[in-house]
């Protein structure tokens, strides 16, 4: 049989949430979803190294796999390492970006919040977005790579520190005017979105997993048909899991019957 398979890549397993959003307009996919979980979270990584990183593993993934597509399902990679990928590979690439221009234009107050790593806010192409798009507002700007760090554990064990998250917000709900509208910044984030609605419950939350759903379906229309014998979704982790078992457990909750390592 013939498929379209697309590679999701993420430093870790929020970019779970991008597959999710893209699966319920694509269905037909198979999908394989990649996390560097040797070097999570990428939030706190130089421009140098991740492009680097970035590169070499979806380089990899490209000789062992035939690819259809590929989602850098990351806002921090994304941000930084799209060009140099799309220079040498030359399979349909969507990348992820912080959702500022549907923020700001649904914004009543035009004040409007930017919740992401510090990565991806120190970026040029972030700071480019904002000047395109929300000129207009006021944008608070808060960076924590820590707040990945506790969507990864959720998503892992169940569990959430609700406090440490109320303090991360702080910059936004201690603010003179709270953003009406916080663009969540990183694919992790739409995992603990519900305890970020309970500490700001007037605040509307926007982040980009529909739009990369409804990218990715224009995007494959031309791209190219995988032969397989059967049509199944893998995942792959880099480096070592000490909590594999439940790592598995939660990757089968998206679909994926194994977890395999991906050794580069």
């Amino acid at each position: 049989m013939k498929v379209k398979r697309v590679l999701f890549f993420d430093s870790g397993v929020g970019g779970l949430s991008v597959f999710k959003a893209v699966k319920e307009l694509n269905n037909e996919i198979e999908a394989y979803y990649l996390f560097d979980n040797e070097c999570f979270p990428y939030g706190n990584k130089t421009e140098s190294f991740l492009i680097e990183r970035v590169d070499r593993l979806i380089e990899v993934a490209c000789s062992r796999f035939e690819l259809s597509a590929i989602v850098v399902a990351c806002n921090t990679a994304s941000t930084v390492a799209l060009p140099e990928l799309r220079c040498h590979i030359k399979l349909p690439i969507v990348g992820v970006v912080p959702a500022i221009k549907p923020a700001a234009k649904i914004s009543k107050n035009k004040v409007i919040g930017i919740l992401a790593t510090p990565g991806t806010l120190s970026r040029k192409y972030t700071q480019d977005l904002i000047d395109s798009f929300a000129s207009d507002c006021n944008v608070i700007k808060v960076g924590n790579a820590n707040l990945a760090v506790i969507a990864e554990n959720r998503l892992t064990t169940g569990k959430v520190d609700k406090k440490a998250v109320s303090k991360i917000l702080e910059p936004f709900t201690n603010a003179p005017v709270v953003p009406d509208t916080v663009v969540l910044g990183c694919t992790h984030y739409p995992f603990v979105k519900d305890v970020i609605q309970e500490v700001m419950p007037e605040t509307r939350l926007v982040d980009s997993g529909e739009a990369i759903g409804r990218r990715v379906k224009t995007v494959i229309k031309e791209s190219a048909m995988i032969d397989t014998n059967k049509k199944q979704d893998r995942a792959f982790y880099t480096g070592t899991l000490e909590n594999y078992d439940d790592r598995l457990k939660m990757v089968r909750k998206f679909g994926f019957k194994k977890l395999e390592q991906f050794e580069i």
